[in-house]
């Protein structure tokens, strides 16, 4: 399983442990990813996907799921995002 958010795109970085002495050895920076169950209104049932604790407060802050995904760029969610995006983009047509 990649260590990648699955709505933000946000992956391991890498840069230096710099030690007192000022000595410098490679290290990886590894996002903060967590297993949640997400709930979409449209769609009336919840969806698993594993994101960042950033991406959490992101989708908190945007209003659910369901306005996250529909303002969200389609190159940074992963594949199975996106197939939540079309399903709610659908359901939503359906209903207007």
């Amino acid at each position: 399983m990649s260590r990648r958010c699955e709505l933000t795109g946000k992956g391991p970085m890498t840069g230096n442990n710099v030690s007192h002495a000022n000595n410098k050895t490679k290290r990886r920076f590894l996002p903060n990813l967590n297993d949640v169950t997400l709930q979409s209104e449209t769609l009336g049932r919840g969806v698993k996907l594993r994101i960042s604790a950033a991406a959490l407060r992101s989708v908190d802050h945007r209003g659910g799921l369901d306005a996250f995904l529909a303002k969200a760029k389609d190159a940074e969610l992963s594949e199975a995002a996106l197939k939540v995006k079309k399903e709610i983009a659908k359901a939503q047509a359906a209903q207007a």
